[in-house]
């Protein structure tokens, strides 16, 4: 990947590209990439949607390569959610495929001199744009359909739906999978609202002819890779729990462990997670003819992704995420799995963050929209978002601009992103993480419930205040690095469990740029990028104000442990001395 995309799409006549050499950014690739030239190329009091900011499309570091686990994909811009920098992650067959064209990145600049869609296509032989307002409008399925039938069902495309259209701040970027359905989203911050800002409805990737990415060293690239699958395989987490039950294993777990936020944070456990937990989830599938286990991209080796059909057997959407079936569920109180199963494949036809989403109808609700656990207002709310209405377009600006129109104080959100599936207050590190991510409030920038619930990695008590600062300032730094590898984020029960497992994915990277790595070397390109981050924020006008929790945690005690959050803020003040 020695090469990146720039297309213009404010030239004369529509827009116009390059292909240039990576240059000063050789070396990086996935989050580090897109971080760095956000950081260098946007400046940081730009307007999100205007003509300044930036869309940084990469593969990560070992994508397109045979390292197992190597498939996501890094979008990173300023973010019109939170108004800072932005890096959303998916997995999917879009890196894989762009990483063998031989991309590091595509960038989207400029701004657009009408409102012409346009669809880009890449393959060996170059790069075509052409105008197709035939695509105004589409849903990502129907939007594939047109691809299957224009470019057959061999490529990988990357695109947004009618919220991205509309500029929604709560809009994603989709990613087709292996069966090229649209079902792997770069969900948080907006990123589809900026896609659509440029007037890019869709990218064809066809790697039809390129030959899989090689290693410098061919023979200790096979040995270490071969000794973290071993690893993957032998974990309880990577091994059996993930590909048996998906994501959604975690259900039952935090909900036992009193952090499955529910109505709108109101509460620590919801009485019908059993109905919808991944264990529920898998059984339901396999009963109808679906599949509790599948891989979202070529390479996977934990298969936490699945398939979700109807009481018929017909294919309804992949198996909604854990993030997804609380958001959709008990944060609203559902407890319907075919009803969270067709407003996930709403949020993915719209393009839509399944975790925006159900925040926001969590608040609506709140606010007397619908009453808590009634299903057909959810689904009828999300419609609202599709067709753009008054109501609509309040809803697809996300959770915090809903709050604020409805009058609701209860609004779970940092930096303006909603609260993923885990009550700061209950499991007090992934509170350190909402605060002082870069991202805003996201999981899996530092994913501390591995030590406060899982017990992968060490112990540290989720309800006491002590240790979670140190805690969520490691899986940052480590977080941050794996991003740009282009490691799904999973492997890390592993490598933090095995430190074996850590040593082959060290050897592997290595191994394939041709160079001794060390631990060390892992870790300071996690603060480097993290650094970068955290300037373009401070430069935005965000500040150490912005990296705190909403008030009422610290006030409202959460049952059933009937506990605040209680990092104090001078803790969470020294996150990034390090």
């Amino acid at each position: 990947m020695d090469k990146i995309l720039r297309i213009d799409v404010g030239a004369a006549g529509g827009p116009s590209f390059r292909i240039e050499p990576i240059g000063a950014y050789a070396g990086l690739g996935g989050r580090a990439l897109t971080s760095t030239i956000v950081a260098k190329e946007v400046p940081p009091l730009c307007h999100p949607l205007g003509e300044d900011n930036k869309l940084v499309i990469a593969p990560g570091l070992l994508s397109g390569s045979a390292a197992a686990m190597s498939g996501r994909i890094s979008i990173g811009c300023k973010s019109p959610l939170t108004g800072g920098i932005k890096e959303a992650n998916s997995g999917g067959q879009a890196a894989q495929v762009l990483g063998r064209l031989g991309y590091a990145a595509i960038v989207l600049e400029g701004k657009p001199q009408n409102d012409t869609l346009y669809k880009v296509f890449i393959n060996k032989d170059g790069v075509k744009i052409a105008p197709d307002n035939s695509l105004k409008g589409l849903g990502n399925y129907d939007l594939i359909d047109k691809v299957k039938a224009e470019y057959g069902d061999k490529v990988a495309c990357i695109s947004i739906g009618p919220a991205g259209e509309m500029k929604m701040s709560a809009a994603s970027v989709a990613i087709t999978d292996m069966e090229m359905r649209p079902t792997r989203h770069a969900g948080r911050g907006g990123v589809g609202a900026v896609m659509g800002s440029k007037n890019i409805k869709l990218i064809v990737l066809d790697d039809a002819g390129c030959p899989m990415r090689s290693a410098a060293d061919p023979e200790a690239f096979k040995e270490a890779n071969k000794n973290f699958v071993q690893g993957l395989k032998k974990h309880p987490v990577t091994g059996q729990g993930l590909p048996a039950y998906g994501t959604n294993v975690l259900t039952n777990v935090i909900n036992e462990a009193g952090g499955y936020p529910t109505n709108n944070f109101s509460t620590g456990r919801f009485a019908g997670a059993g109905k919808i937990s991944g264990e529920t989830q898998a059984q339901t599938e396999q009963e109808r003819g679906g599949d509790p286990t599948h891989g979202c991209h070529k390479g996977c080796v934990i298969r936490c992704s699945g398939i979700y059909v109807d009481k018929n057997g017909k294919f309804v959407t992949k198996q909604p995420e854990y993030e997804t079936v609380w958001a959709h569920g008990g944060n609203c109180g559902i407890d319907d799995l075919d009803a969270i199963a067709l407003l996930d494949r709403m949020d993915d036809d719209f393009g839509l963050d399944t975790i925006e989403m159900g925040a926001t109808i969590g608040v609506a609700m709140e606010a007397g929209l619908a009453k808590f656990g009634d299903a057909q207002a959810a689904i009828e709310l999300v419609k609202e978002v599709g067709k753009g209405t008054h109501l609509g377009r309040i809803l697809g600006n996300g959770a915090a601009v809903t709050g604020k129109v409805f009058g609701v104080e209860r609004v779970p959100v940092v930096k303006g992103q909603a609260m993923p599936a885990y009550d700061p207050r209950a499991v007090q590190g992934i509170g350190v993480t909402y605060a002082t991510s870069t991202m805003g409030a996201d999981h899996t920038a530092g994913y501390a419930v591995t030590a406060n619930v899982l017990g992968v990695g060490g112990n540290v008590n989720a309800l006491k205040p002590e240790g979670q600062v140190e805690l969520s300032r490691n899986l940052q730094i480590a977080t941050t690095a794996i991003d740009s590898t282009g490691m799904c984020l999973f492997i890390a029960f592993a490598i933090l469990d095995q430190p074996e497992t850590f040593g082959a994915l060290v050897d592997m990277i290595g191994a394939f740029v041709g160079k001794k790595m060390t631990a060390d070397d892992v870790v300071n390109l996690g603060k480097s990028v993290l650094k970068t981050e955290r300037e373009f924020n401070l430069a935005a006008g965000l500040s150490k104000a912005d990296d705190r929790l909403p008030a009422f945690m610290k006030k409202e005690a959460l049952a059933p442990h009937n506990v605040v959050f209680g990092v104090s803020d001078e803790e969470l003040d020294q996150l990034y001395n390090w």
